[in-house]
């Protein structure tokens, strides 16, 4: 089974914001606004056999997360 792959958009230190894989060192890509982050994270989940985009605000918590692929565990009901 795919192991699920992971991009948190992130506020960058240095101003704008990063893409950067789940358990990565490095940013993936860096942006100057949050849209165009969310949007190459998008982009890079869609292309996994199974992704994951999660998207934090300004301060670092989570706004929201988006899902792709075949969720192997996909909720009852």
């Amino acid at each position: 089974m795919s192991k699920r792959k992971t991009y948190h958009v992130l506020p960058n230190t240095d101003g704008g914001w990063k893409v950067k894989e789940e358990e990565a060192s490095r940013a993936t890509s860096k942006h100057e606004t949050k849209a165009e982050a969310v949007e190459r994270a998008k982009e890079l989940a869609k292309n996994q056999v199974l992704g994951q985009v999660v998207i934090h605000k300004q301060d670092g918590t989570i706004q929201t997360e988006h899902t792709y692929g075949k969720d192997p565990y996909p909720p009852k009901g």
